[in-house]
């Protein structure tokens, strides 16, 4: 019997299969090669996943001047799990920190689709993707899965230079996806949002005015945001107070002596005063570590949205696991090769996920001071 051919594909060498395949990109239109690249982030099915019938994508957009991939955030997808989709809006989550992940927190522990329990995901019934279309951003640069080859940017990455890497990525990310081109758009977040979210629109708000009117944005949501840091901080001391969580003469101490404001600056500007040492050590030690201070009324928290708020809350021991708090499977579930694999994600420069990362906190380290930080 005649040996049968082998497939005429077998013939083709790597080199020449790529040197094709490269070709083809170059040579396809527009709109082919923007369903070719949203194709490529489609994911198939996340591992331990139930079954859905809305669509799910993730990857990274580049952000760098030619978008060679340089500087890339991480973005996860969700369809609306509606009929028509296409009848809901576009959302764009941010989480704060700064430097706090939207997939581990907003996604994975808040609003998203579903919540990782133990081996599996379970549904979440209140999931955002019931009413919209959302994209949860991993930004800046540095935060979870978004990366830059370039070491040196994590340590000069400002609100500014995030509010321009998010414009960016959505210019990009419309391109890969032009079905959502002209939908209405809201920007919604938490936290250190309060910042990325104001300067973000505004970039929108003058490049549609001034280039071409590519974001049809229709409003912002901010939650529990930081918007000015004095007031913000400093609200801190009456609000554990009214609670009965701190002492009268601890309250004295937390307005009088050295506010929150205050503290957070010494801190991050490596001057901490062993006055506010003092006054940050009662107040943590009668507030105690099993109270969640974003609803002092719970008896758990969950530990991922809780190191959220240890960047601008520095004093907090959240690495200490307590009986009252519920087991955040976040961080095992995103460390996953298989999950890794599924979400098309890599490790650029770390060892692992992490819900928060130290890189992008310039901005608490370069904040001066005040004089309403000292009275």
């Amino acid at each position: 019997m005649a040996t049968p051919l082998a497939p005429a594909s077998s013939f083709i060498t790597r080199p020449l299969a790529l040197a094709l395949v490269l070709v083809a990109a170059a040579l396809c239109r527009p709109a082919s090669c923007a369903a070719a690249a949203a194709a490529a982030d489609r994911i198939t099915r996340l591992p331990g996943q139930p079954e859905v019938s809305f669509g799910q994508y993730s990857g990274y957009v580049g952000v760098d001047g030619d978008g060679g991939g340089k500087r890339a955030l991480f973005y996860y997808f969700v369809e609306a799990d509606a009929p028509d989709p296409a009848s809901k809006p576009l959302v764009l989550w941010l989480n704060g920190g700064p430097g706090c992940s939207s997939l581990g927190v907003g996604a994975f522990s808040e609003n998203g689709p579903f919540r990782p329990s133990g081996q599996v995901l379970v549904k979440n019934e209140y999931s955002w993707n019931k009413e919209a279309n959302v994209i949860y951003l991993e930004t800046p640069a540095g935060v979870g899965y978004s990366y830059s080859a370039d070491a040196a940017y994590y340590q000069g990455v400002d609100d500014k230079m995030t509010a321009m890497d998010n414009m960016v990525f959505l210019q990009r990310w419309l391109q890969k996806f032009p079905q959502y081109r002209g939908r209405d758009l809201y920007i919604a977040g938490e936290s250190y949002a309060g910042h990325y979210i104001p300067q973000l629109a505004e970039a929108m708000v003058e490049f549609n005015n001034k280039e071409e009117r590519i974001f049809n944005l229709k409003g912002v949501a901010l939650g529990n945001p930081v918007l000015e840091f004095a007031t913000d901080f400093n609200s801190r001391a009456e609000y554990f107070w009214s609670h009965g969580l701190i002492s009268d003469a601890t309250f004295r101490a937390f307005t009088s002596a050295c506010n929150y404001s205050r503290y957070v600056a010494e801190y991050y500007g490596g001057a901490l005063s062993p006055l506010c040492a003092r006054v940050m050590n009662r107040v943590t030690r009668e507030t105690s570590r099993f109270v969640d201070k974003y609803d002092v009324t719970l008896d758990v928290f969950l530990s991922s949205v809780l190191s959220q708020s240890k960047t601008l809350s520095p004093h907090e021991q959240v690495g200490q696991r307590v009986d009252v708090c519920v087991e955040d499977e976040t961080v095992r579930y995103l460390n996953r090769r298989d999950v890794q694999a599924a979400l098309h994600a890599r490790l650029v420069g770390v060892d692992k996920w992490a819900v928060c990362s130290s890189t992008s906190c310039s901005t608490c380290r370069s904040r001066p001071s005040t004089s309403s930080d000292r009275s």
